[in-house]
């Protein structure tokens, strides 16, 4: 016979509400407490039903995730973690794809989709803070990545300069005089790229090196096809780069290519750092130095945000600025 609250309440020692409370990730509840009670719940293996209980509350269930891209494998992984996140807290996520387009980010918010997800969560490129402050507004909505949400909607990010400033600084340290930034982007305005070449520009200046447009480049995508291109252009100028920053590891994956073709040696002849921490720079030759964001923290904080807003606990409090830890991780193509 399938375990009961009851049953799961007399097994942890505590009250059925005090189990209730667990289930439904209710913040008023000891971490002693909710640890005894979700080894009962493991062992007895009891299973709410989440159709009832979602049905009494008014609630579908469902949480929606919106990303620019679903083959980026920096967003692929971040979806992977918040999916394992929501369903620790009984939630199905529903992914689609924007391509960073105001159109579809628009439609997402106020098409018919919003109507099946308790809640959504979006990493916007197009949308102002206006748009977003109003869509939040309506529906409990959690702002992933560099857009500003002009403090309307709850919203999770590294420090995007500091990083920057990190990783640029540590090419310097290691001798680079001329160090590039590849990954400029005039044309989106979610402030990923600004940001960035701010922190680039800061560290620069704090190592008294020189910056231009000759060793900067823009990129209409943040893809492997656009860092081969761009370095090859910085390679086939006048005075070459002996070190660059990509503004994320698909572009560095790239410009690590165009070393290759070129016949340069890295790191000797030309270091490279990343920022994102996927996967295929871990195994690339060399491997790829990063900037490493706490993907497991933003998936975290995530849909801790948005399960305060869906349940209610924060009432009408302000919008809440979250900032997540990041780390630089020096591999091969920017070793001493």
């Amino acid at each position: 016979m399938a375990a009961k609250l009851k049953d799961v309440a007399a097994r942890a020692g505590v009250s059925v509400r005090t189990v209730s409370n667990v289930v439904n990730n209710a913040p008023a509840v000891a971490p002693a407490t909710r640890e005894r009670v979700l080894r009962a719940i493991d062992e007895l293996q009891y299973r709410p039903n989440l159709a009832a209980r979602n049905l009494r509350q008014g609630r579908t269930g469902l949480i929606g995730l919106a990303v620019p891209e679903v083959s980026s494998p920096y967003f692929g992984e971040i979806a992977e973690l918040l999916i394992d996140a929501a369903q620790d807290r009984g939630w199905t996520v529903l992914i689609d794809r924007t391509d960073g387009t105001a159109e579809r980010e628009r439609r997402l918010l106020e098409g018919s989709e919003r109507h099946t997800v308790d809640g959504m969560i979006m990493s916007p490129w197009s949308l102002t803070p206006g748009e977003l402050g109003r869509h939040s507004a309506t529906m409990p909505l959690v702002v992933l990545g560099e857009q500003e949400t002009g403090g309307t909607a709850d919203h999770v990010a590294i420090d995007n300069v500091a990083a920057a400033r990190e990783a640029t600084a540590h090419l310097a340290s290691l001798g680079r005089r001329r160090i590039a930034a590849i990954g400029l982007q005039p044309q989106l305005s979610n402030g990923t790229a600004e940001q960035r070449a701010q922190g680039y520009r800061e560290a620069l200046a704090f190592a008294e090196l020189p910056f231009g447009e000759s060793l900067t480049r823009e990129v209409a995508t943040l893809h492997r096809e656009e860092g081969l291109r761009a370095m090859r252009e910085l390679l086939d100028s006048p005075q070459a780069p002996d070190a660059a920053f990509c503004f994320s590891d698909e572009l560095a994956l790239g410009a690590l290519r165009a070393a290759h073709e070129a016949g340069l040696r890295v790191p000797e002849d030309l270091a490279l750092v990343g920022f994102d921490d996927i996967e295929d720079g871990r195994y690339s030759v060399p491997s790829l130095a990063t900037v490493s964001p706490d993907k497991e923290q933003i998936a975290e904080r995530a849909l801790q945000c948005l399960a305060d807003r869906v349940y209610g606990r924060l009432g009408h409090l302000p919008a809440r600025q979250v900032t997540v830890p990041h780390r630089l991780v020096v591999r091969e193509t920017a070793a001493a």
